[in-house]
Order: structure tokens, then C-alpha cells, then sequence
């Protein structure tokens, strides 16, 4: 029967280094080789719109840097991004609650940003000439870095807003400026042991994220919404892990296959197939992980059920 792990959490609680803005941990060990790819940021806005939304008139949007001029500035306190194209604009402000400022997480019962009341965040949304007296709504900080000077250089935000009555048609949109793909999200497979037959996804707002090197390979973890994972992944006996190969896995590594090893909330295989594919891995000059990318599928105890799986750490 699969095995139980809870021994195994409290490898999460150990990684040092959290960095709180961005929800990152990392820990030095010894260098692993590897064929490096350079994690490219992401710049980018996009919005969608119900029938009936006054801003955005029920249209779907999205820009690039190369549609469109996208800038975001300000600080933590109050950040204001802004997409424009030819004679079409949007802007979006953040706020944090007053006297505090913006890091990851979930900020409910927004109000308009310039007018908040108390302790609520602030959102406001609007473009081509239109905006609300009144808005009600939500947003969700994935990343958010400034520099000495407290001005934004990384921004991953998405949000809700209602026009002028908590019950108007939704805004819904994407903000992202020089900012990295951060998440893990999986979709477990009925009877599939480890994740239970359920599919999550997370990011910065929710939960954080751990790497390290670990042995010859990686160790991955991720806390949050109440639950826990660890991912070890190591190439075959006398191979590194290379960016853009794909693995055959079995739960421990030999000449022929690499180890596969995802485990969370106590539960854990005894031994698994499954595939590893590394989309991209860079180190930094002391041989710890700078940014890592890779899907997964893993079957427990040779069953067919499967556990997919996605990891983006800053790439």
C-alpha cells in the first residue's frame, strides 16, 4: 500500500532564505550541472469583460510590448500600470490598505483606489474615457519587488472589479510587468494516491515556493492552501538534468531511469513511473538554482491512475 510521509514535511520548514515580497526560498547545497536556458520576464495585460460591464463593454483584451506601450509605477503603497495602443488606454491602480503596503496575497472588499475608506485595498479600473464613481471588488498579488528607492520593477497582479454596484456584470484581468512564471499546478486522476483525485493551482497570492539542489538534482516544495508537496527529481546515475530533455522515472534513479518522488500531506509512493520533462533550468554562480520549469506525470505503485503535474519557478 502507499506509503505515509508526514515524517517528510517538515522539509519545507527548514529551507531558509524567505524572501517575502515574491514568497521564495532557497538553499545553497553543492552545484549540479546542467544545461542552462535564460528565463525570459513577462510583461503583459489582459482583461475580460461581461455583458453589461460599463469598462470594459463586454470585449476581451490583451497586450504585449509588442501591440502595445505598457509601463508601471509608484510604489508599494499605490501602484498604477498602464497599457495603451494607438487611441486606446488602460489603467489599473492597486493600493495597499492605508499605511501598509502592497506584498503577495489576497486583498477582498476593494474599493476605489483614490477613495478607499479605513482599512480597505484599493482597485480601479478604467480605460477609454471610462471609469466608476464606485468600485467593488478584489485583487490578488502574485510578485511585487521595488528598488532602493521604493519604485515597482516587478508587478504580478490579476483582479475582479464590479462598476458601481457589487452585484454589475465583472472586470476580470491579468497585470504582469518583468515578472517571472511562478506556480505549481497539478490534476490528480481518480484513485491517484497523492493527489486524491483533485486539481489545484498555485501562486504567489496563495502559497510559497522552495528549491534547492538536492543530491545530483532538484528539490521542489510548495506550502499552501493548506496543504503541502515535495518534488525530488534527479537524471540517471552519471547524467545532470538538462533543460529541454525528457525523462522516463521511476522513484529511484538508476543508469537508465531518472528519480520522480512527489509526495505532500503524508502520503507518498512506494515506488511510481512517470515521465519528468525539464523545460528550464539556470544555476547561479554559487550553484544554486536561479530559475527551474518542468512537467510531470507520475503513477503510484504502478498503478494507471496519474498525478500531472507543472512547476514554474521563475521561468
Amino acid at each position: 500500500m502507499p506509503r505515509s510521509t508526514g515524517w517528510r514535511r517538515v522539509l519545507t520548514g527548514v529551507l531558509a532564505g524567505l524572501t517575502a515580497t515574491v514568497g521564495l526560498t532557497t538553499v545553497s547545497a553543492a552545484p549540479a550541472a546542467a544545461v542552462t536556458t535564460t528565463p525570459a520576464a513577462v510583461t503583459k495585460y489582459s482583461h475580460t469583460s461581461r455583458p453589461g460591464d460599463y469598462i470594459g463593454q463586454g470585449a476581451t483584451v490583451s497586450y504585449t510590448p509588442k501591440t502595445a506601450t505598457i509601463t508601471a509605477g509608484g510604489t508599494a503603497e499605490y501602484v498604477r500600470f498602464r497599457a495603451w495602443a494607438d487611441d486606446t488606454w488602460w489603467d489599473v491602480d492597486l493600493a495597499a490598505p492605508q499605511g501598509e503596503k502592497l506584498h503577495p496575497g489576497v486583498y477582498r472588499n476593494a474599493e476605489r483606489a483614490a477613495f478607499r475608506t479605513g482599512r480597505s485595498p484599493g482597485l480601479d479600473v478604467s480605460g477609454d474615457g471610462r471609469g466608476c464613481n464606485e468600485v467593488y471588488g478584489q485583487f490578488s498579488v502574485n510578485q511585487i519587488e521595488t528598488d532602493a528607492d521604493g519604485a515597482i520593477t516587478l508587478l504580478d497582479a490579476t483582479y475582479t472589479q464590479h462598476c458601481e454596484s457589487a452585484t454589475a456584470p465583472a472586470l476580470t484581468g491579468v497585470v504582469k510587468y518583468r515578472a517571472y512564471p511562478l506556480s505549481y499546478a497539478y490534476t490528480s486522476d481518480a484513485g491517484d494516491y497523492i493527489g486524491q483525485g483533485l486539481s489545484a493551482t498555485h501562486t504567489g497570492a496563495t502559497s510559497t515556493f522552495g528549491v534547492r539542489t538536492w543530491g545530483d538534482g532538484i528539490q521542489y516544495d510548495v506550502s499552501g492552501k493548506r496543504g503541502y508537496f515535495t518534488a525530488l527529481l534527479t537524471p540517471p546515475t552519471g547524467r545532470t538534468l538538462e533543460a529541454g530533455h525528457s525523462y522516463e522515472t521511476r522513484r529511484s534513479n538508476d543508469e537508465t531511469y531518472a528519480s520522480l518522488d512527489v509526495f505532500g500531506d503524508g502520503r507518498g509512493c512506494n515506488s511510481s513511473t512517470g515521465e519528468l520533462t525539464v523545460g528550464k533550468l539556470a544555476l547561479n554562480d554559487d550553484g544554486t538554482v536561479k530559475a527551474f520549469a518542468a512537467t510531470f506525470v507520475q503513477h503510484c505503485e504502478g498503478g494507471t491512475p496519474a498525478l500531472r503535474g507543472t512547476i514554474h519557478y521563475y521561468a
